[in-house]
């Protein structure tokens, strides 16, 4: 087990505000479920394919189309839903939520208001240090996504796309239990974690497929414990949602942003508008898109194409069965199995990609050192180069072998960093590569003995300076290592070092 200690949620202090204010976060964040097929249809979601190529005769709502509801994005929610531990719902339903958006053929969005597919989980958050925060999650419900209108191509017209209309999406609500920017962006990045290990979700937030609305709200000291206790919203400030953000950092400077803005105009004696703004990342500011709608504006109503999903309890089981380790279970089993630290543990399991190579490296041999060579030396080129772990010009069986001629002695600590760099920019068999270039390590005792005594001749001035200052043994450590070209053992060298100045 992790050696974590849970905290209840802190609220930031709000700088520069007169009075002391509460900050109170939920999110609404919108995972592309990971399906080759959309939610009602058979055309594709590649992303990147030329505009209104992947669009059939449903997603474009000509007359007479009815959806059929894609079974794999079901079973995907259903996974996620279990990876966060959350509740199954056997009986959900689709409804329409009605709204005009010119990238949406139909006129309204297929979704889940009433019966969703997935009830109360939650989604424990790394906050370093060993702390660690339990958001609450309220629901997961599956919708299909709008089209995208393009403005940019044209100063008079607009252009619409509509190869994502029809997009499976999962809509992962949470409580308002998030109190700081930087909680809330631990949150997205643990969320994205978890769905990327199940394999439901590529949460890449470049392509759109992980998108988060942000509702932010600034309350009295005191009435977030209230809300809890009672569970009555009314003790929580008017919210407003921020819509749309596909970052990290934008997430974190937008809800600075807005908390700032809403304490500004609480404290001049004004009154906070429910709505829906949008962060302008040029600016730094948030600004107003629309006075924000209640359910009852959707006008929503049971989908009259789509009977309700009847999933079967065996059905669901078989899908716990199968679900992979995940990130917190994984980093507990690296910690335990392996001895590295908790920290080191963190940035071995992060992805999942990065934990499978570790794990591949580290296997029968010593797991600090693989997770210092990983980490360090691998990560850090990597990083370096701007390559992920997919496009790893050193395999783990590569590294693994550079590992296994430091554990025999063939070679030593520096030189294999020189093996490593040859391996990253010319590939090869580590061994091969040792024996081919002449990089063995010299362990032979009477060698080093002789380059030893060869340095003590030629250095008498420094010999009597080691003898009154033992520090200075290292000088002739480094000339050893010098006249041999780096191959001779170095803990041979400081042994043979040491006997000969008599330390």
């Amino acid at each position: 087990m992790l050696d974590i200690t849970y905290t209840e949620p802190k609220a930031k202090t709000i700088a520069g505000a007169r009075d002391d204010w509460e900050l109170v976060i939920g999110m609404e964040v919108h995972a592309q479920v990971s399906s080759n097929a959309k939610l009602f249809s058979g055309a594709s979601t590649l992303f990147g394919a030329e505009p209104n190529s992947n669009v059939s005769f449903v997603d474009a709502a000509m007359p007479g189309m009815l959806p059929v509801i894609n079974e794999y994005c079901v079973e995907q929610a259903v996974r996620t839903g279990l990876g966060l531990q959350a509740e199954i719902n056997l009986f959900s339903a689709f409804d329409r939520k009605n709204y005009f958006y010119p990238d949406l053929p139909q006129g309204y969005q297929i979704s889940q208001l009433y019966h969703p597919i997935v009830g109360e989980g939650e989604v424990l958050v790394d906050m370093g240090q060993g702390t660690a925060r339990l958001v609450r999650v309220e629901r997961i419900h599956l919708e299909q996504d709008a089209g995208k209108s393009v403005h940019d191509m044209d100063p008079n017209m607009s252009f619409v796309d509509l190869n994502r209309t029809g997009v499976a999406l999962m809509e992962i609500v949470s409580r308002p239990d998030i109190r700081s920017p930087e909680e809330a962006a631990a949150y997205v990045v643990k969320l994205r974690q978890i769905l990327r290990y199940l394999g439901t979700c590529e949460g890449n937030m470049q392509n759109g497929n992980l998108r988060a609305d942000v509702n932010v709200s600034v309350c009295r000291p005191g009435a977030y414990e209230r809300y809890r206790e009672s569970g009555d919203f009314g003790h929580l400030g008017t919210r407003c949602e921020l819509k749309n953000m596909n970052s990290m950092r934008f997430i974190q400077q937008a809800i600075d942003y807005e908390a700032r803005r809403q304490i500004a105009i609480l404290e001049d004696g004004g009154s906070i508008d429910q709505e829906t703004r949008l962060y302008d990342a040029d600016k730094g500011e948030t600004r107003s898109m629309r006075s924000k709608e209640e359910a009852h504006d959707y006008r929503y109503f049971p989908c009259p194409d789509l009977l309700p999903l009847t999933l079967e309890q065996d059905w669901v089981d078989r899908i716990k069965a199968g679900l992979p380790e995940l990130p917190d279970a994984k980093k507990a089993r690296f910690i335990a199995d392996f001895g590295v630290t908790e920290y080191d543990a963190s940035v071995l399991t992060a992805d999942i990609a990065n934990a499978a190579y570790f794990e591949d490296v580290a296997k029968g041999r010593d797991g600090k050192q693989a997770a210092n060579w990983v980490i360090n030396e691998l990560f850090g080129r990597l990083n370096k180069d701007e390559k992920n772990i997919q496009d790893s010009p050193v395999s783990a069986a590569q590294l693994g072998k550079i590992l296994d001629l430091i554990s025999s002695g063939d070679i030593s600590g520096k030189i294999a960093k020189d093996l490593f760099e040859i391996v990253y920019t010319e590939g090869g068999d580590p061994a091969e590569i040792v024996e081919a270039r002449g990089m063995k390590q010299v362990t032979d005792l009477g060698a080093i003995e002789a380059a030893v005594d060869q340095i003590i001749i030629d250095n008498p001035e420094q010999v009597e300076k080691a003898k009154q200052n033992p520090k200075l043994a290292g000088w002739f450590v480094g000339q050893v290592m010098k006249a041999t070209g780096g191959k001779a053992n170095p803990k041979a060298v400081n042994q043979i070092v040491r006997q000969k100045l008599t330390f």
